[in-house]
């Protein structure tokens, strides 16, 4: 007896996305079903090799069978299958990642789309583009029971036992009539050499009693580099990716020394849509021996998760847990092995600005993770960061900025928020472009955090402007505006608006950090930014992280003498105006905005 289930309202949705939106790129489904299938195979691999009971002595194989005769194209592997559960949670639900962010992705761009679907893990959906009904057989290695699981793509699909299904997965398309053309033998031979013909297994093409080999079958990174055409390559980091952009750099390499290993690496030209999912891993697979064994273990630091591509060593045992290998001295120093690879093929491709800025516009936020955790490697990394700074519109490297250094200058002054532009014109910095020191516009919520725990770079210390206060001292600004208020004036002024402001502030100070605003806002040191703040109360933590805010005046700004005449009420809306303005400039929210409209009317009647 055959159980009805629906699809998740999601999975219906994409179902309808895949068989309407990606009409052009119908032959995909091909090279996903065979990605799968070997998948399928390198799993029960490992899993024989951990558990010799399950071990294929026949050896691993994937088939392809068209009949033209009932219109079907079945894709059989002797992998490890699957049971009921497995065929709800794989070919049921959107497993691999939230099937609401996938949704969220989709663009409605065909090209755009179809890239999304093969990263988010979903391409069996793609028959659905070629055939009205699928049914998949299917009998878990080590399990007694057998399943047929059906659906037509239209919002169900059904399970049931299926005693005779084999071990392994056979998936049947009953094709539509106009895509016929996916039975033809010679067109089945070339999609299968374009796109797959590197699959570390054999591929075999069945009519009637007839099989043939249509893939060489052999590992495309054991190969000769002088073998390998560029093509090749491409296609290759397309399949183990999902992705359909080509490779910006590859490397492809072979280790030898205490370790010995082969690695090929691809660098993506496009950011993976996955890339900031808490869970994502990157797409990274270990094999000893061209026998795989994980595609989930660390092989890379964390802030180089969108490298893709394949580690082969000799060097480690094969019948050990993954939990046991994830832990071995040999894998450690492959890590590292790879690490400094990848950073030095980076600083080479920073040779040329233009190639790099674009790979830093894409993946630049993600190296940048590399100076928040401690390693070995976050001097090369910093190296390699570009930021936008005070001096200009492009991109600056550590060095660079160093160079323009002034000869009295020690420190490197940065400045955080979420908008350039804003940035660019925050009162925060007028001290010190008067002074011309250079400061860097950090826009990354992760810049908050790399600038606590990497606190210099060449000698040279990082420090938020809202600190500048000592080194300023020592340089002249070229431009002095204002007299000082009297200090008899400011002290009285600053008492007052202490005590208007009450709560609101911790302290109401004068600076020399301004120019030509009359106020600013900032925290003492040792304290969250504004704008750290303000991020942590939108990820709720508003009360946990509030900093004590001080109020800088400018005892230069003419509106800061004419305050200190004032007396009453109007002086008071004056001093209430400025804290609500400096809020503004920081990006903040007004904590009463009919309060504030109000005070700013009666200023503007008088």
């Amino acid at each position: 007896m055959s159980e009805k289930i629906a699809f998740k309202a999601e999975v219906a949705k994409v179902l309808d996305i895949v068989i309407h939106s990606l009409y052009s790129n119908k032959e995909i489904f091909l090279r996903e079903l065979i990605s799968n299938g070997a998948d399928a195979c390198d799993k029960l691999r490992y899993a024989g090799l951990v558990h010799p009971e399950l071990a294929r002595k026949e050896g691993f194989r994937l088939t392809i069978t068209p009949d033209k005769k009932a219109g079907t194209l079945t894709i059989t592997d002797n992998g490890i299958g699957m049971n009921k559960q497995d065929l709800i949670d794989h070919l049921g639900t959107i497993a691999r990642s939230g099937s609401a962010e996938f949704l969220k992705s989709l663009s409605g761009d065909k090209q755009k789309d179809m890239d999304i679907i093969g990263q988010f893990g979903v391409g069996f959906y793609a028959s659905f583009m070629v055939a009205d009904k699928v049914s998949v057989r299917t009998r878990k290695a080590g399990e007694e029971m057998g399943w047929l699981w059906e659906s037509t793509g239209a919002g169900e699909f059904t399970i049931s036992e299926d005693k005779s299904a084999p071990f392994g997965t056979s998936v049947c398309l009953h094709l539509k009539k106009e895509d016929t053309e996916f039975l033809d033998a010679f067109r089945l031979r070339h999609l299968v050499k374009q796109y797959s013909d590197f699959i570390n297994l054999p591929i075999f093409l069945k009519e009637g009693d007839k099989e043939e080999a249509i893939n060489s079958g052999s590992a495309l990174w054991m190969r000769p580099k002088s073998d390998i055409t560029p093509t090749q390559y491409k296609d290759f980091y397309q399949a183990i990716s999902h992705a359909f952009d080509a490779p910006w750099e590859t490397l492809h390499y072979h280790a030898e020394g205490v370790i010995d290993y082969t690695a090929l690496l691809f660098i993506p030209t496009e950011p993976p849509m996955t890339l900031f999912q808490p869970d994502k891993k990157g797409n990274l697979s270990l094999y000893v021996n061209k026998v795989f064994i994980s595609d989930e273990m660390e092989l890379l630091p964390y802030w180089l998760r969108f490298v893709a591509g394949v580690i082969d060593t000799k060097d480690l045992p094969l019948n050990v847990s993954r939990e046991m290998l994830q832990q071995t001295p040999v894998l450690t120093k492959i890590r590292q092995g790879m690490t400094a690879k990848i950073l030095s093929a980076l600083k080479k491709r920073a040779e040329k600005p233009e190639e790099y800025n674009t790979f830093w516009k894409n993946f630049g936020i993600v190296l940048k993770e590399g100076l928040y955790e401690p390693s070995a490697s976050r001097d090369e990394v910093a190296e390699l960061c570009r930021f936008y700074s005070t001096n200009g519109a492009d991109l600056t490297t550590l060095k660079d900025y160093i160079s323009r250094m002034k000869k009295e200058q020690k420190n490197i002054y940065y400045l955080t928020g979420s908008n350039l532009e804003a940035l660019r014109s925050s009162p925060q910095l007028e001290g010190l472009k008067a002074r011309g020191i250079e400061v860097l516009l950090l826009t990354d919520p992760i810049d908050e955090f790399w600038t606590n725990t990497y606190p210099e770079f060449s000698g040279h210390k990082f420090i938020p402007v809202q600190q500048a206060g000592s080194e300023l001292e020592k340089i002249k600004p070229t431009e002095v505006k204002g007299e000082v208020l009297p200090k008899e004036k400011t002290d009285t002024l600053l008492q007052r608006m202490k005590s208007v402001l009450g709560e609101a502030v911790k302290e109401v100070k004068t600076t020399d950090r301004l120019t030509d605003s009359a106020v600013a806002l900032t925290t003492g040191a040792g304290q969250m930014s504004l704008h750290l703040e303000r991020l942590m109360r939108q990820h709720g933590q508003k009360t946990a992280f509030e900093s004590a805010r001080i109020l800088e005046v400018n005892p230069r700004h003419p509106l800061i003498h004419k305050l200190a005449e004032m007396t009453g009420n109007e002086a008071d809306d004056v001093i209430h105006l400025l804290y609500d303005q400096a809020l503004l400039a920081e990006g903040e929210q007004l904590p009463d905005p009919a309060a504030f409209n109000k005070r700013l009317m009666a200023l503007m009647m008088r």
